[in-house]
């Protein structure tokens, strides 16, 4: 998978992927992540890629012509599965939305600022609009560093065993049972038997029902009776 990240603050993303499993990721040649600085592509003398919006208001808006060329840049050199703009009223991200993500072989994540990019540029260059929650950000840096790190640890081969980002939380639409290691008692906190008791099927079948549990306690939203 290649993941291009179009940002008008590259600087912030170093370091984002030098770590833990989107480090290793890159270096095994399973995906690669490109950031653009779309000042670069601004044909003003000034470089600036904002300026005031019509009709008035408070607040700046990002213009149309460095995101244009760049995007169109992009596109010539290869074809791209999405061109999604991470901005607080687009759909809400959820496993569903990052599994199928995680099937594609590029895509493009547009960082937004300010009072956000001009509209021509949703209606006309963007394919999908993802937001990361109902609160607003300085940019969508962090969105865009968000959702790369749930795309990209479903990829196979990233994680060893693959079937553990396969048994994550909201996988199925149910939260994770509880985890427990070693020692099997500390200060007097046990870890239940079942769960030492070596049998696959009831162990199995206490996870699930665990996981039910806690999803329709702590997620009633999400729960869906099985």
């Amino acid at each position: 998978m290649r993941i291009d990240i179009l940002s008008i603050l590259p600087d912030f993303f170093s370091g984002a992927f030098e770590h833990s499993i989107l480090k290793r990721a890159k270096e095994k040649g399973i995906v690669e992540i490109h950031i653009h600085d779309i000042r670069k592509y601004s044909t003003n003398k000034q470089k600036s890629v904002d300026d005031y919006q019509y009709g008035g208001g408070a607040g700046m808006v990002m213009t149309i012509q460095p995101i244009d060329d760049l995007i169109g840049k992009l596109k010539s050199e290869r074809d791209y599965d999405e061109i999604i703009y991470l901005t607080p009223d687009g759909e809400k991200l959820n496993q569903g939305i990052c599994n199928q993500l995680s099937t594609n072989q590029n895509i493009i994540l547009l960082c937004g600022h300010y009072k956000g990019i001009d509209q021509r540029i949703r209606e006309n260059l963007i394919t999908k609009e993802i937001s990361i929650g109902d609160y607003v950000l300085t940019g969508g840096e962090l969105g865009a560093i968000v959702l790369s790190d749930a795309i990209i640890r479903l990829i196979p081969g990233v994680i060893s065993d693959e079937t553990s980002a396969l048994t994550d939380c909201f996988q199925d639409d149910l939260l994770s049972p509880p985890v427990y290691t070693r020692p099997s008692e500390y200060k007097g906190w046990k870890v239940p038997e079942i769960l030492l008791s070596g049998d696959d099927k009831k162990i199995e079948n206490w996870r699930q029902k665990q996981a039910e549990e806690r999803t329709k306690t702590l997620r009633p939203d999400i729960f869906k009776d099985k």
